[in-house]
């Protein structure tokens, strides 16, 4: 899997002439931490982040799902059920979204050999439950802060669940399968010394956006 992330590169810890946003192919998402110069001559001043001119720049690229202006409340963030616990009234583990169709399509009265099983029908349906709670692969976000240079300022980042195998017998695991780009504004700095120049300009950040159970 290709996928863009944004890389830095500074010529020195003590002077920082140029800033060069590039893209860089990676099979690893989330993006790591990006290693920001200390320097605040190259921090966004605050007629730099007149919220009216930013939403403007960025335009419909803005997308309030994955990216906040004020800092986000992490309680509005929740995994599936796989990791809160989320119940129906059968408190049985329901994981959201539609069932896969080859769940419904399991065969759980017969085996390889062709003989039949003997189960009752809530059998058959709590055994099909546990099998989708099991394989079910979610993406568990949680926000974080990019820093001053970045606006907006909060991204949702999704990680996909490492704690247990997601399949029976016991083998696989829970890896991303699909990843969405989403455009921010980075301010950007040129020049030397104190002689440098700054704009935002707009970056494209990776994230994943679902996950799958494979080897």
């Amino acid at each position: 899997m290709q996928s863009m992330s944004v890389a830095f590169y500074y010529p020195s810890n003590d002077v920082e002439p140029f800033l060069h946003l590039r893209p860089r192919p990676s099979d690893d998402l989330p993006v790591l931490d990006l290693i920001e110069p200390p320097n605040s001559e190259f921090d966004p001043k605050e007629a730099d982040l007149d919220v009216q001119i930013l939403r403007k720049l960025l335009g419909r690229q803005y997308d309030p799902y994955y990216m906040s202006i004020e800092h986000p409340d992490p309680a509005m963030l929740h995994a599936n059920c796989t990791l809160n616990g989320e119940s129906n009234e059968g408190n049985r583990c329901k994981p959201p979204g539609p069932k896969p169709r080859w769940i419904d399509d399991l065969d759980v009265g017969t085996f390889p050999s062709g003989r039949k099983v003997k189960l009752s029908r809530k059998s058959r349906r709590k055994f099909k439950m546990w099998m989708w709670s099991l394989t079910h692969c979610p993406v568990v976000h949680s926000w974080k802060d990019l820093g001053v240079r970045f606006w907006p300022r909060w991204v949702k980042e999704g990680r996909c669940s490492t704690g247990r195998s997601c399949s029976f017998p016991p083998g696989m695991t829970c890896r991303p399968s699909r990843s969405v780009m989403k455009t921010f504004l980075r301010f950007h700095c040129q020049g030397w010394g104190k002689q440098h120049n700054c704009n935002w300009i707009k970056i494209h950040y990776p994230l994943i956006a679902e996950c799958s159970c494979s080897c």
